[in-house]
Order: C-alpha cells, then sequence, then structure tokens
C-alpha cells in the first residue's frame, strides 16, 4: 500500500517535469518533430538556450540517419515550432520542401552559436534574430 510520502514524492516528480503551460528541457529532447501535414520530420535532440536571457533560442532537430550514422541536425528556431497537443509533439511552421535546404551539421561538427550564425538560419525561417 502506497503511503502519504510516496504519493507527494510521485506528484512533486509530476509537477516539476510539466505542467499544463510549462515542460522540463529534458523532456522535449526526444520529442517528435512534425511538418503541417502531420508527416514525422525529425525529433528534437536538445535546446540551446541563451546563457543571458535564458530563453529558448533553438530546438535543434535530427534528422534521418539510421542508428547514429547519417544523421544531421537542423536548429530551428523555437518560435518556427509550434506543441500539438493531438500530435503529441512539435509541428515545424515552415514548408518541408525547404527542409533538405535548410541549415544543419553533422555530428561532432557543431557550428559557431555565434550572431552571423544565428542571422543566417532565423533568416531561412523567414525571422528576425
Amino acid at each position: 500500500m502506497e503511503d502519504r510520502t510516496d504519493t507527494l514524492s510521485r506528484n512533486a516528480d509530476t509537477d516539476r517535469d510539466e505542467t499544463h503551460n510549462l515542460i522540463a528541457s529534458d523532456k522535449v529532447d526526444g520529442t517528435t518533430v512534425h511538418a503541417s501535414d502531420g508527416d514525422k520530420i525529425g525529433h528534437i535532440s536538445h535546446v540551446m538556450l541563451g546563457k543571458r536571457n535564458g530563453r529558448v533560442e533553438y530546438a535543434v532537430m535530427s534528422c534521418g540517419g539510421f542508428l547514429g550514422m547519417g544523421e544531421e541536425y537542423r536548429p530551428v528556431p523555437w518560435d518556427a515550432l509550434e506543441y500539438d497537443v493531438d500530435e503529441g509533439g512539435y509541428t515545424l511552421k515552415s514548408d518541408k520542401s525547404r527542409l533538405p535546404d535548410a541549415p544543419s551539421y553533422e555530428r561532432d561538427r557543431e557550428p559557431e552559436w555565434d550572431r552571423d550564425y544565428g542571422n543566417t538560419v532565423y533568416s531561412y525561417y523567414g525571422m528576425t534574430y
């Protein structure tokens, strides 16, 4: 039989991980990304936060590959994604046909996350950095 301490502990873990409007970053990692037509196009590998402002700047989407081989990473501005409750994942607000030409990099070849790179990524998705 579960006692009150176990119940409170379990509820505290749930509350810490997710609320109606908030989600823990470790729960975002691995979340599926869909195109607007519902096709699965990748998953969130990790998020990049601004050190000074604390905001999520990018979601790095993992696409393609098999067992880690040939996988590409595409930084996507956080505002170019929208959470879809029905899909249980994020939807890219951009046409998926543009994805093959989007800024990307391979494992262990991360770009220099500087202002110029930010401008390149954001402008590709029609946004201002």
